[in-house]
């Protein structure tokens, strides 16, 4: 029986999706809020509060699952640094999704915020 997969594919190759959900996890990182479509976001929240999870734990273990995920050592030190930190009595939530206006009138897909609490 086929089921409906659960994964947002956004038309495009899995090599190419993970492309962009580290690109956009590294800008949220060093950035610490972003503006995408909202399709794009609440893919990219789970994917990010993994990450913060990781760096609440500070082992050599989950830097290295960091640095896989993420891919920038920048990003890497700022997540440990000050996020991870941050968030150390939260047990999860930690980031925020709010919708924007739509594009304009030749693509109307909603535009969102995606930032950490």
């Amino acid at each position: 029986m086929a089921f409906t997969k659960k994964a947002r594919t956004f038309g495009r190759p899995s090599n190419q999706r993970r492309a962009l959900l580290r690109s956009l996890a590294r800008s949220l990182v060093l950035e610490e809020r972003i503006s995408t479509t909202e399709a794009k976001a609440k893919a990219l929240r789970p994917f990010v509060e993994r990450l913060v999870t990781y760096a609440k734990t500070n082992t050599l273990a989950s830097r290295r699952l960091a640095k896989a995920r993420l891919g920038s050592d920048e990003a890497v030190k700022k997540l440990f640094g000050t996020i991870g930190p941050r968030y150390a009595s939260r047990t999860g939530g930690y980031t925020r999704v709010v919708k924007r206006a739509k594009r304009g009138s030749n693509d109307a897909r909603t535009l969102a915020y995606i930032a950490f609490v």
